[in-house]
C-alpha cells in the first residue's frame, strides 16, 4: 500500500533492507497469495510474526480478490493480464501493546478472534505467533 496505512505499517514494522535501508512493500495479509502459497508449498502449518505490528490500529483487514465483477479468494491465473481490485475485510484492532504478553491465552480477545479467522480463511493450522523480534516472543497457539 502506498499510502499512509502502509507507511505506518512500514515504520512500525522497520521494513527496510538491511543493506540498502530500501523501503519494503507493506499492506494488509493478502489472503489469494497465501492460499497460493501454502497450496504450492504443501505448507500443513503457518506462524503469525510480527503480530505486534499491528498494536496501533483500530482496525485490522485481510484482503481479499475483486475480479471480473466476482470477489474471490482465489489468485487468478492471468492475474498480469487483468486488473484486480483488493477488498478488504475489516476486524477490530486490540490498540493495545502486545509487550508483556508471552503465551497465546494472555492475548487480548480481538488478537485472538484475528488469528482464529486467519486460520479458518487459510483453512491451515496458525501454530505460533510471535510478539516481538525476542525469542521469547514466540510462542506456541
Amino acid at each position: 500500500m502506498s499510502d499512509a496505512t502502509g507507511e505506518k505499517l512500514r515504520s512500525v514494522g522497520m521494513e527496510f533492507g538491511a543493506t540498502t535501508g530500501r523501503p519494503r512493500r507493506c499492506g494488509w495479509i493478502d489472503i489469494p497469495q497465501l492460499l497460493y502459497t501454502i497450496m504450492l508449498n504443501g505448507v500443513t502449518q503457518v506462524i503469525i510474526t510480527k503480530l505486534d505490528v499491528l498494536d496501533v490500529f483500530e482496525s485490522v483487514q485481510i484482503a481479499t480478490y475483486q475480479y471480473n465483477g466476482m470477489q474471490t479468494q482465489e489468485l487468478p491465473f492471468d492475474i498480469v493480464d487483468n486488473h484486480i481490485d483488493p477488498v478488504y475485510a475489516q476486524y477490530p484492532g486490540w490498540n493495545q501493546s502486545l509487550d508483556n504478553i508471552f503465551t497465546f491465552d494472555e492475548l487480548p480477545a480481538k488478537a485472538i478472534d484475528y488469528i482464529n479467522e486467519l486460520e479458518r480463511v487459510l483453512k491451515t493450522r496458525i501454530s505460533m505467533v510471535s510478539t516481538g523480534p525476542e525469542r521469547e516472543k514466540l510462542f506456541a497457539k
